[in-house]
């Protein structure tokens, strides 16, 4: 009698463990589909994500976003280029304020150039709503890394935003450890989709404040796609 309650407890775990490596895998499939769509859309602006300066200068990873939006801009698929990235501690410059500098080097009007900051997606796209709707923009195309592109194209959706996508062609990024990245972004957009983005991005800055015996250790970011 005891082994009929035990198997059904088992058949529970076994069918949630089945539905849970299913949602991840499906997860994954479109995290990789929507990274190799490139829309042809036109749009009020173009919203690069950041990713690490170096000491003041776009860093390889960085160069190939803000070079994928300059095509898009000269292309006059937007009339404005929205950067974003903030600093971590101990930096000087911060990612929106190296991007805007670049495009600004390469004939960009600086009038055109709208900045925010965030140390992560949702902080990206949430520190530049406000002047977004400043502008009346609600259409955008997101520029990033392909592995990045389903998350940025959500939490930009999940602030009222219409986005199409123009993942990063040739990132120097995808040539290392692509496997990390896309299992970093299967992670956060399985369980993103269930909590929240914003929840999600509440727990993870939380979490990277860890005081060992009241001494603060920064987390260790990967060098992704925020």
């Amino acid at each position: 009698m005891i082994f009929g309650p035990i198997k059904l407890v088992l058949r529970l775990v076994s069918l949630f463990l089945t539905v849970l490596v299913l949602y991840f895998a499906v997860t994954f499939v479109q995290i990789w589909w929507r990274g190799h769509e490139h829309s042809s859309a036109s749009a009020q602006a173009i919203l690069v994500f950041g990713t690490t300066e170096d000491n003041g200068k776009a860093s390889p990873e960085l160069k190939a976003r803000l070079d994928q939006a300059l095509s898009l801009y000269r292309a006059g698929k937007a009339p404005w280029i929205v950067v974003t990235g903030g600093n971590l501690p101990g930096d000087v410059y911060t990612e929106a304020g190296v991007s805007a500098t670049y495009l600004e080097n390469h004939d960009v009007t600086p009038t055109r150039v709208i900045e925010g900051a965030g140390n992560d997606t949702w902080q990206n796209v949430q520190t530049v709503m406000s002047k977004l709707k400043k502008h009346h923009i609600t259409t955008v195309i997101t520029v990033t890394d392909p592995f990045h592109e389903f998350r940025a194209m959500a939490i930009a959706s999940s602030h009222g935003l219409t986005p199409y996508p123009s993942p990063v062609r040739d990132s120097p990024t995808i040539k290392h450890q692509l496997w990390r990245y896309y299992l970093k972004e299967t992670l956060e957009v399985g369980v993103g989709r269930v909590v929240g983005f914003g929840r999600l991005s509440s727990w993870t800055t939380t979490a990277s404040k860890i005081h060992v015996h009241g001494v603060h250790v920064p987390k260790i970011h990967l060098p992704s796609g925020n």
